[in-house]
């Protein structure tokens, strides 16, 4: 099942199920979760899932789809408390010496959703900011020493994300000690949906592609993943506890990495999740090159 937050004419930070017709809307299921705070009530649906999803498959089965051009899609995780990303974390075509699994947290005020707008900072540095496509677990919760044999009773489901990231010249990434170059607000793009686990069964078989004004840039499949899903899932837990609604994001496959200008239209998809758009603003006009070639054996392979 994917789920949803959605506006439509009658309401915003509604629930909803995506289905290849558009959006059920199921919002009215979901009166007795706390809709005071838009990220608490995902929590909350994540944590009574089991109880409400007869009541959701009924309503997919019965009640009328809203075309997706009548709504809005949100963020389906409008503010995590906590966003772990992955640091690298692909083989890239064994390019590399091995690297030991590391992570960074990420600011929940960069979380945008489909059809908003990535603004880059007016600064003169960092460098440059660049796209990095990644598909993100939600957790179920709470999550703590969760052992990779049972690394599925930590997960909810997953949604994709788009780690944009502040860099200084030769591509590291600006302030790197603290990877405060990664948390400019409006720098976590996220969705278009949480497709639960039981429909997505191997994350590691995931094929993640990015386009930048039509250019093909990410094109991999998540089976590259150094460090794979079931040990992501153990060494996190095994720092802190993941609670309802807190993502980890995997890392991406630099060799399709590019640069984000102001104008552009960005396109994140996955046939397992699906897809979204969001577009790029600049408010000093910057112009670099929008792809970095990655040679001869990368995913792209440049134009």
């Amino acid at each position: 099942m994917k789920i949803v937050r959605f506006d439509d004419a009658s309401g915003s930070g509604k629930i909803g199920v995506l289905t290849d017709a558009g959006v059920v809307d199921v919002d009215y299921l979901c009166a007795g979760l706390d809709h005071y705070r838009p990220q608490r009530v995902m929590e909350d649906l994540i944590e009574n899932f089991d109880t409400l999803r007869p009541q959701f498959e009924n309503a997919v089965s019965t009640n009328a789809v809203i075309e997706l051009s009548e709504v809005q899609l949100r963020p389906p995780l409008p503010r995590p408390s906590k966003i772990l990303c992955c640091i690298g974390n692909y083989w890239e075509h064994a390019q590399r010496e091995p690297r030991n699994l590391n992570m960074f947290l990420k600011s929940p005020e960069a979380i945008i959703g489909a059809g908003d707008t990535v603004t880059l900072p007016a600064w003169t540095n960092p460098y440059t900011f660049q796209h990095e496509a990644e598909l993100a677990i939600v957790f179920k919760g709470p999550s703590k020493d969760v052992s990779q044999d049972n690394y599925l009773s930590a997960i909810f489901g997953y949604t994709m994300m788009v780690d944009v990231s502040a860099r200084e010249k030769a591509r590291s990434t600006w302030r790197q000690g603290s990877w405060m170059g990664k948390s400019f607000d409006t720098f976590a793009p996220m969705g278009p949906c949480i497709v639960t686990a039981d429909e997505l069964t191997e994350p590691n078989e995931v094929h993640i592609q990015f386009w930048n004004d039509g250019q093909l840039r990410h094109d991999y499949n998540t089976n590259d993943m150094e460090h794979r899903v079931p040990e992501l899932i153990e060494f996190a837990t095994g720092i802190m506890t993941m609670n309802s609604g807190d993502v980890l994001s995997c890392g991406t496959n630099h060799e399709g990495l590019g640069n984000l200008q102001d104008g552009e239209t960005c396109v994140i998809e996955s046939k397992s999740i699906g897809n979204f758009s969001f577009t790029v603003s600049d408010p000093l006009k910057r112009k670099w090159e929008r792809g970095v070639y990655q040679g001869e054996n990368s995913t792209y392979r440049g134009t």
